[in-house]
């Protein structure tokens, strides 16, 4: 699951990308075309009411690829995400609309 919030005068969005803790008890990250797909840079943070999240600023008016990475190399969309588009190679990825 993710929630956008209007963030500044210059257009940008806030993005929390959240999961429920109990069903990933492993680290997550969440990898798109806003970060390089660098799993070291967004990282979501375990919570004290049992879900991991992260915020990402993103520009709006665009559209974003995203996708979660477990550890042990487990990728998987976001069930909630706006659509899911069939990349490359036929991998599947979360699609992101600002």
């Amino acid at each position: 699951m993710f929630k956008r919030q209007s963030c500044g005068t210059d257009g940008s969005l806030k993005v929390t990308f959240v999961l429920d803790g109990s069903e990933y008890e492993r680290p997550v990250s969440v990898l798109g075309s806003f970060n390089g797909w660098d799993p070291f840079v967004h990282p979501l943070k375990k919570r004290s009411n049992g879900t991991r999240s992260v915020t990402v600023e993103v520009p709006s008016g665009s559209f974003f690829q995203f996708k979660y990475l477990a550890d042990g190399g487990e990728w998987f969309c976001d069930p909630d995400a706006d659509a899911v588009e069939v990349a490359e190679y036929a991998v599947h990825n979360s699609l992101l609309q600002t």
